[in-house]
């Protein structure tokens, strides 16, 4: 059965795989050569492989012969582009120079994604110790305390309670092997479908916003994202109200009432650093810088070099966090393991003291 359904609509519904990033730079590359806008879109769609990306492409190009403008053909796409992404499109149409606002937003984008980066680095090693030193404590609990404990039940006498315990959780492992297992993998897809629910994040963010440093930083995470984001749209031409409600989602569920609150405070008169100051969303740094920024007039800038000395403050953060966190856990995993060994073997030591 064949549908008649425009390419477009069916496009819209469908999960690209568009690098907005990569898309920029090749638009801006051709753009900067003197080639109009349709004719950069030929291009990109020629080149283009992937039948997803293609059909996108295809659309938006359909869309400018009609006589729309480039955010309003974009706008139709939002799995392939954001509201962000619409918003500098937009704005550089008002002002007429694409090309600046779409480097603007490529330099926004690769500064946002060298702090994840940096973020998921010092979060690898960490990660990879604690899962190998699970898998040495189980291999010991589940596989070499059950064949010590056949062992001391054929010499027989008393063992200390700790190593009873020990052969007890070992036996009980190794006749219940695979249940233990599918209970961990049904555990983990359950932790994996939980944590894509915004809700199940939003509660665990909740938790580890309540230790006081980490909360802390967390805090300083989300600001800098807010600031760099309101800046760029400043400095697109969006107005200051625009610019909150479109970054209302880079906070947290207990941030957003904050921001709404202070975006309404604005919007009645009240100037933008006394608002962010008096609902919690700025630090004594931004305060000052802020009120320069509307000194000078340049508010965006002014957002934007915020947002580059919080991140500064998080990279070391995150430095001195790594080279605490990274001996504390070989610490508490060598202590765990060795404990496991002294306990599998302190019945031979007692052995070894009677025979003398």
């Amino acid at each position: 059965m064949l549908s008649a359904e425009p390419v477009s609509q069916i496009a819209r519904f469908r999960k690209s795989r568009l690098n907005l990033t990569q898309f920029s730079n090749e638009l801006i590359a051709l753009l900067d050569a003197g080639l109009s806008l349709i004719e950069a879109l030929d291009a990109l769609t020629e080149k283009e492989r992937d039948e997803a990306v293609r059909a996108v492409f295809d659309g938006i190009r359909r869309r400018l012969y009609e006589g729309v403008s480039f955010s309003v053909a974009l706008a139709e796409y939002p799995t392939s582009f954001s509201a962000l992404y619409v918003a500098t499109v937009r704005a550089s149409e008002r002002s007429g120079v694409i090309t600046e606002s779409l480097k603007r937003y490529v330099t926004y984008q690769e500064q946002i994604d060298l702090l994840k980066k940096r973020l998921i680095n010092a979060s690898i090693y960490p990660a990879v110790l604690f899962v190998v030193g699970i898998l040495v404590v189980v291999f010991l609990v589940g596989y070499v305390v059950p064949r010590f404990s056949g062992i001391y039940e054929d010499i027989g006498g008393d063992l200390p309670l700790a190593s009873r315990l020990l052969m007890s959780w070992g036996k009980l492992l190794a006749a219940h092997g695979w249940t233990v297992f599918f209970a961990f993998i049904a555990f983990v897809v359950f932790g994996v479908r939980g944590i894509l629910k915004p809700a199940f994040r939003a509660k665990i963010a909740a938790l580890v916003s309540k230790i006081p440093t980490v909360g802390y930083q967390l805090e300083i995470y989300q600001l800098a994202r807010l600031y760099r984001t309101t800046g760029m749209l400043l400095r697109g031409g969006i107005p200051v109200v625009t610019a909150f409600e479109m970054t209302r989602g880079l906070l947290s569920a207990d941030s957003q009432p904050k921001l709404e609150t202070a975006t309404r405070a604005i919007r009645e008169g009240q100037s933008m650093t006394e608002a962010l100051s008096n609902y919690g969303l700025t630090t004594p740094v931004a305060e000052r810088m802020l009120r320069v920024g509307e000194k000078s007039g340049n508010m965006g800038e002014m957002m934007e070099r915020i947002a580059a000395f919080y991140d500064e403050e998080m990279s070391r953060w995150v430095d001195i966090a790594t080279r605490l966190i990274e001996p504390a856990m070989m610490t508490v995993i060598g202590l765990v393991i060795g404990a496991v060994v002294v306990l599998m073997y302190f019945p031979i030591f007692e052995l070894a003291g009677s025979i003398r």
